[in-house]
């Protein structure tokens, strides 16, 4: 029994050995990495990544969040450089993230800061098509950022000497004495022809007051225009009530000749019937009789025998 024991514990010494061993190389391989820290990719193309290395730190708002995993020149972007962030997976990135270079001006030594996005958006957890990480999008420092000023600054400040210096060339020099010249010649004049110029604005005054007057006068006479031509409204208002009433009086009396005279018309239709008739039977009649008169010999001896009718006999 007693080998039996010793090799049972040599094999569970070798077990634990070897758990120990594929914890280490786990670790190692970094599983225990992707556990403990959030990765990101960050394609810096604008700035220089001058003292940044492997192992810089990655921080927001001042503090250490991370560190720099590696870096590599980008085949997507062109003249971009690919760094990969490790950061704590405690801190929340948020998308609209972005990420600069921040560097000691005194050492050199550059370190990545991030500006994390809105904390009311959606964390950036998610990987673009054809990245292992999800994307930080570049930024802008303040350095960066009055760097750029002064450099606007500088170029706007050349070009306002440039126009400076056109301004006093020695043509526009020359042409500015002859201005001045020809100003003080006019002030000579002017004061030389004051008097003329006082005579002058006190006709202008006077023919402003007459203007002001006679303004006057044409709102006044537009006034009683105004109420003249409400008299003729109001009784061209009036005419025009009596023309529609005397108008609503014709047609009323029309409609009234007419009804007459339909009621004309159809009474003597009805007694040209009545005499059409009674002329009709009276022509029948004068007809009739016509054709008696026409043979007198049957009137006085009565009608030929081939004039009878049938079952009609001589006397």
């Amino acid at each position: 029994m007693e080998p039996e024991g010793r090799y049972t514990l040599v094999g569970t010494v070798v077990l634990a050995v070897v758990a120990l061993l594929t914890v280490a190389i786990v670790w190692l391989t970094g599983a225990a990495d992707s556990i403990a820290y959030q990765t990101y990719t960050i394609y810096f193309k604008e700035q220089s990544l001058d003292g940044l290395a492997v192992g810089s730190p990655v921080k927001m708002r001042g503090i250490k969040i991370g560190v720099v995993d590696g870096y590599r020149f980008s085949n997507r972007q062109e003249e971009a450089v690919a760094v990969t962030a490790r950061t704590d997976e405690g801190v929340p990135v948020h998308r609209g993230a972005t990420a600069y270079i921040k560097r000691n001006l005194v050492t050199g030594i550059a370190a990545i800061e991030i500006t994390n996005g809105p904390t009311d958006g959606p964390l950036l957890s998610k990987a673009p098509d054809g990245e292992r990480y999800p994307v930080i999008a570049e930024g802008s420092s303040d350095i960066d950022k009055v760097a750029t000023a002064l450099s606007r600054l500088a170029v706007n400040g050349a070009q306002v000497l440039d126009k400076i210096n056109t301004l006093l060339s020695d043509e526009n020099q020359r042409a500015i004495s002859q201005t001045l010249a020809h100003l003080n010649e006019l002030a000579g004049h002017l004061a030389a022809n004051k008097q003329n110029i006082d005579d002058a604005v006190q006709s202008i005054r006077a023919a402003s007051d007459e203007f002001r007057l006679a303004g006057a006068s044409i709102g006044q006479a537009a006034t009683r225009a105004d109420g003249t031509i409400a008299s003729v409204g109001r009784n061209a208002d009036a005419a025009l009530k009596e023309a529609t009433a005397a108008i609503d009086t014709l047609q009323r009396d029309a409609s009234l000749i007419s009804e007459r005279v339909q009621q004309l018309s159809e009474t003597g239709t009805l007694e040209l019937t009545n005499v059409s008739r009674d002329v009709r039977t009276s022509a029948d009649v004068l007809t009739t009789a016509g054709q008696r008169l026409s043979d007198p010999r049957a009137i006085l001896f009565g009608p030929d025998r081939k004039q009878l009718g049938p079952g009609e006999k001589l006397p």
